[in-house]
C-alpha cells in the first residue's frame, strides 16, 4: 500500500486513530463536515498541528467549509488500514485479558483477536468470551496458521520478558503491552506499552493539584473578603 511508504511518527498515528474514531461518532450523528479547530480539542492540539497531520493523508480542508467527513476518515483508513483484516492474538486470559477480548472482539473491521493462549490447563481448550484458549506451548504453530502479525499480552510483569521473546520467535511483528513491565530487544518488532498505574497516578497526581489549588484559591478569597472589613 502506496501509503506505507510514507515516514509517519508514532504521535501522528496516535492522533490519526483519534481523529477517525470521532469521525465515526459525527457520521452517526449525521454530520457532513468538520474544522480543524474542533479536531484539536480532542487531541489537546492546535488547528495548526491538525492540519499537518491531515496532510499526511492527503486532507485537503478550506477555513470556511473545514473538512468533508466521509472522505476524510476513508483518507485516514486507507494509511492506518490492511487492505485486509489483520489477525491478533491475546497472551494472558486472566481478568485483564477477558476484559480486553470482550473490548475488542467481534466490532472491529480492521483487526480480530482469533486465538488467545494462556498456561493455565483449566483455560486451555476452552471457548473463551468467543474464543478458543490454547496452551503457550502452541504459539508458534498457531501463529502461523493463522497468520498472526500482532499480539496483546496481559500476563503478569515476571512473565512477560518470557513471553515477547516467546513472540518473536513465533514470528509476531508488533505487541501491544499491558504487562507492568518496561521491555526493549534487539528485535525490529514494534512493542507499545500501555502503562496503566503512571496513567492513573498522574490521574491522582493532577486530582490531588487541581484541589490544593482550589481551596488555595478559596483561602486566599476569604482573606481578601475578610480584608474588606
Amino acid at each position: 500500500m502506496a501509503a506505507l511508504k510514507q515516514k509517519i511518527s508514532e504521535k501522528t498515528v496516535e492522533r490519526l486513530s483519534v481523529y477517525r474514531r470521532h469521525l465515526k461518532e459525527l457520521q452517526k450523528k449525521g454530520k457532513t463536515r468538520v474544522y480543524s479547530h474542533e479536531l484539536a480539542q480532542i487531541v489537546a492540539g492546535t488547528p495548526a498541528q491538525v492540519r499537518r497531520d491531515l496532510m499526511q493523508v492527503g486532507g485537503n480542508g478550506c477555513s470556511s467549509k473545514g473538512y468533508e467527513i466521509n472522505l476524510l476518515s476513508d483518507e485516514i483508513s486507507e494509511l492506518l488500514d490492511y487492505p485486509e483484516k489483520q489477525n491478533v492474538a491475546l497472551i494472558g486470559v486472566g481478568n485483564l485479558g477477558r476484559a480486553l477480548l470482550g473490548f475488542f472482539s467481534g466490532s472491529r473491521e480492521n483487526f480480530d483477536i482469533v486465538a488467545t493462549f494462556d498456561n493455565d490447563p483449566d483455560k486451555c481448550g476452552r471457548i473463551i468470551c468467543g474464543r478458543r484458549c490454547y496452551n503457550a506451548d502452541q504459539l508458534k504453530k498457531i501463529v502461523g496458521e493463522k497468520k498472526i502479525s500482532t499480539a496483546i499480552l496481559a500476563v503478569p510483569a515476571e512473565a512477560a520478558e518470557n513471553a515477547v521473546k516467546d513472540l518473536i520467535d513465533a514470528g509476531v511483528k508488533a505487541i501491544l503491552n499491558f504487562a507492568p513491565k518496561h521491555i526493549t530487544t534487539n528485535s525490529n518488532v514494534f512493542i507499545q506499552t500501555i502503562d496503566m498505574t503512571m496513567a492513573l497516578e498522574k490521574a491522582i497526581y493532577f486530582s490531588h493539584k487541581n484541589t490544593y489549588a482550589k481551596e488555595s484559591q478559596h483561602e486566599r478569597n476569604r482573606k481578601n473578603y475578610q480584608s474588606t472589613f
